[in-house]
């Protein structure tokens, strides 16, 4: 995976978690599906996961 590869990648993570936060906010205001909420909660976390190992892969090693 190239550099830009990982960039674009993250840029869609992110923008998903982001539509994830807001989505769950809009729920918890309207007393929506609890287990709904939890769910979109958990795929939330991966996301973060998955944004944090694509940021190290950009991070260049360094030397000892």
């Amino acid at each position: 995976m190239t550099p830009t590869d990982i960039s674009a990648r993250l840029a869609t993570l992110r923008q998903e978690h982001r539509a994830l936060d807001d989505q769950i906010l809009r729920m918890a205001a309207n007393g929506d599906d609890e287990l709904e909420a939890k769910r979109l909660k958990r795929r939330k976390l991966q996301l973060k996961d998955c944004i944090a190992k694509l940021e190290d892969m950009l991070i260049p090693d360094e030397p000892a």
